[in-house]
């Protein structure tokens, strides 16, 4: 039997810490907590299992909030069912170098599984937290111990829903039956304009059935009625469930409630005051925490405790006390290698061998999956064509979890999204890539910068990274896309020459723990040079290296990067004096070496030339003389790719041709 006084009284809490969160900070956006109060305190008094005094126990099940503007509503119930945070926090809510910010943000408090804010966001990432519990569930699970066995459940308002990349992710959840996910649709018919009929007409539920979901109806304010329809949601074991809950935006409100009013904006004191007198609440105490609320999640510690230690002493300690059990969950959560092992046989190459650095790609991925399990991921409907490789590879299907390759489909957003909940799901136990065009990027920039506020090791890889795909036209030549991920902050952008560099570049990528990583690869075939600096496989690592040699101060240091580090070889044949030419394969990695470094790359006293197939801004912090940097600041055009590079510029010929000009 549910309690529900308790959980009213949880409800009246939660209600009474949000509203007086927001009238402090003036602002924040009272809509939602004031609407889901009912539903939070069901959900972690009686259906989630968790243990707030562990809050990384591997097997909890996971709640997301995707409506992340409605972040107190999450902060007031963490407080109270006791994940660590104070009521002084909640207090100084979006205020200055407070962890209460003004949306959920991963790794400031316990209990917060994903940032969200981005509407949608949430919603895909719960897939790829979803999709995680399976995939480790296929690897982990025995008929004896079943060590994966938990739900992720998401709160979604209306906004979540029209967003595209939720339509993505929701196709892709239904496709491989995800049944241990289970979405809460807060279905107030609210946004911030007004009623959703302004602009949302379809029907939900048609929608989620024909991708292949489970959908149930309720009532927001109905405890048994919930509690019901999770176990019903439990019993569909493949399908998602989407439950639609009839709401009320801004319940509680006087006069506000159900309007587009109390959204977004404060409730006024007079508005709080009547409320809290329609509440049954002292209007003169701020903060107001019923005492019944304090017992009730009094009272559950205990059974949490001792649920959280049943299993690590059952479940748990039964698979790990196995040599095969032990031996798994060290390849998985041990310490990974680091790419230096003498046993490692990497891809090797000969000077003059021709090889596309996506084909490199993708051989030198199947030396690393092969020898780290924990590597998986897949490509938005390209794998072919973005690595020439990994064919042989088993995919993951509803019917077997235990595949390396995840098929997206052409759904590059949703892939983004859902590779970084795979990241979150159990940091580091999984290290998901995800592929696509370059040009693809800026459909999975969204995803791609949470990935970078969050710092997940997730590795973008992306593939076709110039004009010199040729004929494919305008609509797929990448020009401003290198630049735009260079933008995003924690996020290391790699774009080898060729395949030895691309050897190198994936080490980097899997040993780099600070966030994600992009590799930016070419369709178009590539020859291996000859390295002059015995020591690039070090320098590399700085982001740059000397590539050909001057036998004393260059005159000249032609810089380039990708495929355009050939076009700068063969230009520096043609160039009178001594000439030295550096492949940079990180502009941030270079940018943050020491000045000494820099210095013996690009001395002070060269004339430095800068070739780059793309736009040309952000070479300036580098180098002041914009007549010196070649590239592209034009959309691109149709042709066979070599031509194509030649007509906009990027060729040895305009290196030689511009000095030529500085000579006379």
């Amino acid at each position: 039997m549910l309690d529900n006084q308790a959980l009213d009284a949880v409800a009246l809490s939660v209600r009474c810490i949000s509203a007086d969160a927001i009238e402090a900070a003036q602002s924040g956006h009272p809509g939602l907590p004031l609407g889901c109060a009912e539903l939070i305190a069901l959900l972690y008094g009686e259906i989630l299992i968790h243990d707030p005094t562990k809050p990384d126990w591997i097997n909890r099940d996971r709640f997301i909030l995707s409506a992340g503007h409605g972040s107190i509503l999450l902060y007031a119930i963490l407080h109270l069912s006791g994940y660590g945070i104070s009521l002084d926090e909640i207090r100084k809510f979006r205020q200055l170098g407070e962890r209460t910010q003004g949306h959920p943000e991963y790794g400031s408090i316990p209990g917060i599984e994903t940032t969200t804010g981005m509407l949608g966001q949430g919603f895909a990432n719960a897939v790829g937290i979803a999709l995680a519990e399976r995939m480790l569930a296929a690897r982990f699970n025995t008929q004896k111990d079943e060590v994966f066995d938990h739900y992720t459940y998401v709160l979604a308002g209306e906004g979540d829903l029209m967003e595209g990349v939720s339509y993505e992710a929701a196709s892709l959840a239904g496709h491989l039956g995800l049944g241990k996910l289970i979405v809460f649709y807060d279905e107030n018919r609210i946004t911030i304009d007004g009623e959703t009929d302004l602009a949302l007409s379809e029907n939900i539920s048609e929608r989620f059935n024909a991708a292949g979901w489970q959908v149930l109806e309720g009532d927001m304010y109905d405890y048994e009625a919930i509690f019901s329809l999770v176990s019903q949601a439990k019993t569909e074991h493949r399908k998602p469930s989407l439950i639609r809950l009839a709401s009320i935006i801004g319940r509680g409100s006087p006069t506000k409630a159900g309007t587009s009013s109390i959204h977004g904006a404060v409730l006024g004191a007079e508005e709080l005051r009547n409320m809290k007198i329609k509440l049954g609440v002292n209007p003169d105490i701020s903060f107001y925490v019923d005492p019944k609320a304090r017992e009730y999640f009094e009272n559950k510690r205990s059974s949490w405790i001792n649920m959280r230690a049943a299993w690590e002493q059952g479940t748990f300690s039964s698979f790990i006390s196995s040599p095969s059990g032990s031996g798994l969950w060290k390849t998985f959560f041990g310490k990974k290698e680091d790419g230096k092992s003498e046993s490692i046989q990497w891809p090797e190459y000969s000077t003059g061998d021709f090889i596309a650095t996506r084909t490199a790609s993708g051989k030198v991925l199947e030396v690393i999956a092969r020898r780290r399990p924990e590597i998986i991921g897949g490509t938005a409907d390209l794998t072919g064509p973005c690595f020439q490789a990994l064919g042989d590879w088993a995919s993951v299907t509803r019917n077997d979890m235990s595949g390396k390759l995840i098929r997206f489909g052409v759904r590059e957003h949703a892939m983004g999204a859902v590779a970084n909940g795979l990241a979150l799901h159990t940091y580091g136990a999984l290290r998901p890539f995800c592929a696509t065009f370059l040009v693809f990027s800026d459909y999975m920039r969204p995803a791609v910068r949470m990935a970078a506020l969050m710092k997940l090791p997730v590795i973008f890889v992306f593939s076709h990274d110039s004009i010199k795909i040729g004929e494919d036209g305008a609509t797929h030549q990448p020009i401003e896309q290198l630049s735009a991920l260079r933008l995003i902050p924690n996020l290391l952008v790699l774009r080898p020459a060729d395949a030895e560099e691309t050897v190198e570049v994936w080490k980097m990528a899997v040993a780099y723990n600070d966030g994600p990583v992009a590799i930016v690869t070419a369709r178009q075939e590539t020859e291996i040079f000859a390295k002059r600096d015995e020591n690039w496989r070090e320098d590399i690592r700085k982001g740059a290296y000397i590539v050909k040699k001057s036998h004393s101060n260059p005159d000249v240091v032609i810089c380039a990067t990708g495929s355009e580090v050939q076009d700068a070889l063969k230009a520096a044949e043609q160039i009178p004096g001594n000439i030295q030419v550096v492949s940079i394969v990180s502009r941030e990695l270079f940018l943050s070496q020491s000045k000494e470094f820099r210095k013996k790359m690009i001395p002070d006293s060269s004339k430095t030339v800068v070739l780059e197939a793309g736009c040309t801004d952000l070479w300036y912090v580098l180098f002041a003389e914009k007549s010196r940097i070649i590239g592209i600041n034009r959309f691109g055009e149709s042709g066979k790719g070599p031509e194509v590079a030649r007509h906009l510029g990027i060729s040895p010929d305009s290196i030689v041709s511009l000095l030529e000009k500085e000579r006379t």
